[in-house]
């Protein structure tokens, strides 16, 4: 992917509408990160976006600031009139990977290009693991529980 945007945003270009009020308008590459990262928890069959030590630090992040950053697990790089979307993601198991990853491109497409009026050149997923309902759950059960043989070996 070819970077030809900045942190701060892109200008695309020049507003000559029949009004004659003319400018820049610049998208800052958060925004096109943010849209992408909500597009993306829509789709279904995705449990979350990032890896597990990125979620980590979100988690504390989002603590502190009280809120959630929708752009976590996405990059993207802006162009004057393109963008390239790179998505870390964590599946539901038995979620159909390719057809999940099929929607993830025509929701992020759809969000970013009516959004901003870039184009989306390209979208890279990478699909980190697979979320197993009950796993989280069943470690919080055991310690109800009393789990013995965890409380016997470790004190």
């Amino acid at each position: 992917m070819a970077t030809n945007g900045s942190e701060n945003g892109t200008a695309l270009g020049s507003n000559e509408s029949a009004g004659g009020t003319k400018g820049t308008t610049v998208i800052a590459d958060t925004v096109v990160s943010t849209i992408a990262g909500i597009a993306v928890r829509e789709t279904d069959g995705v449990h979350a976006l990032g890896g597990g030590a990125s979620r980590a630090v979100g988690a504390m992040k989002d603590k502190v600031s009280r809120s959630n950053a929708p752009g976590r697990g996405v990059k993207v790089e802006v162009g004057q009139r393109q963008a390239a979307v790179d998505v870390d993601i964590v599946v539901e198991y038995g979620t159909l990977i390719l057809e999940t990853a099929k929607k993830i491109r025509v929701h992020v497409t759809d969000a970013v290009e009516t959004m901003t009026g870039l184009e989306v050149v390209e979208i890279n997923i990478k699909v980190l693991d697979v979320y197993v309902p009950g796993d989280d759950d069943s470690a919080d059960d055991d310690e109800e529980k009393g789990a013995p043989e965890r409380s016997r070996r470790v004190q």
